[in-house]
């Protein structure tokens, strides 16, 4: 079996790459590396892996046989989206048309990386497939909100139009070694200012709630749904929902380190709460996340510790 990931490079996708190669896949990498990194797949050199440098909203041309297009490629955090905007929305849409193209051309299964982000600020808690969201199309979150949106009508527009077999992961907040230490993300941020021992910078009130699903759990059921036989969107996170504060606390406490929590204000449109109902989930794939925070957390941390060498 051979796959291609877009985003190769990136937290998510250098993950899946790992667990597909364990499975006996040959893989095709493609980043651009504006936020990928390629230290997070050099281990994988001479293991069935190659990767390509190649712009994904360029037309994707692959020699030979292709099995399953898994595509990952977008910057993810509010940072990357927010510096990046015009080229959020290129990888969502011209992307998404390109990867889908080369799973056309290939009879070749499509995976597409969505978000909770479909479904914005949620009026509807825990979230289900079936909510449609509230999402501000015009705001400054709306590049990536509504590039993922596009992405999953593209997705399903081929599937009903040209017969591609496709598959939606909605992804929930997720953590793990490989991110970057200045992704702008809670984890990432909290974790890297608490093992320098600065203020941990919290936006808002810290009321605010997210549900973080450990890397690992969430490749699994990534690979669940691959082999599933579901066209519909699926979350996939931990539903046990905790306050941004609750989480820089416990990463304080974790860490050992003597940081005070400090509040800035809210950046607009963040989401007040966010948790995924798994039933979907649970049902079609037989999948629930079974690593607990405090675990997850502690090997994120030693990965942290070892790229800050502290």
């Amino acid at each position: 079996m051979r796959a291609v990931v877009t985003g190769a490079a990136g937290f998510i996708g250098s993950h899946l790459c790992d667990a597909l190669l364990a499975r006996g896949f040959t893989v095709v990498g493609l980043d651009n590396l504006i936020t990928g990194d390629l230290t997070n797949v050099a281990h994988l050199t001479g293991r069935g892996f190659e990767l390509v440098r190649h712009d994904v909203t360029r037309q994707i041309a692959v020699d030979g046989p292709v099995d399953v297009v898994l595509h990952w490629a977008s910057p993810a955090s509010p940072i990357d989206y927010l510096e990046l905007p015009i080229q959020t929305l290129k990888v969502g849409s011209l992307g998404t048309h390109n990867a889908l193209g080369l799973a056309l051309a290939k009879g070749a299964r499509f995976v597409l990386a969505s978000t909770s982000e479909v479904y914005g600020d949620p009026l509807e808690h825990p979230q289900k497939e079936t909510y449609w969201g509230n999402v501000n199309p015009i705001g400054p979150r709306g590049v990536y909100d509504e590039a993922k949106r596009f992405a999953e009508a593209m997705t399903l527009a081929y599937h009903r139009s040209h017969g591609v077999d496709t598959r939606i992961v909605r992804i929930f907040n997720t953590y793990g070694p490989r991110m970057r230490l200045r992704d702008g993300r809670a984890v990432p941020a909290f974790m890297s200012q608490a093992l320098r021992g600065e203020d941990v910078t919290v936006f808002g009130d810290g009321t605010q709630t997210r549900s973080f699903c450990y890397v690992s759990d969430l490749v699994d059921g990534v690979l669940r749904l691959m082999d599933a036989s579901t066209h519909e969107p699926v979350n996939i996170g931990n539903p046990h929902e905790i306050t941004i504060e609750e989480i820089a606390r416990t990463i304080i406490r974790l860490v050992g380190s003597r940081s005070r929590i400090v509040y800035r204000p809210l950046p607009v449109d963040d989401p007040r709460q966010r948790r995924p109902d798994i039933t979907r989930a649970r049902t079609l794939l037989g999948w629930e996340p079974t690593v607990g925070l405090d675990t997850g957390l502690l090997q994120t941390v030693d990965y942290f510790k070892a790229k800050l060498g502290v």
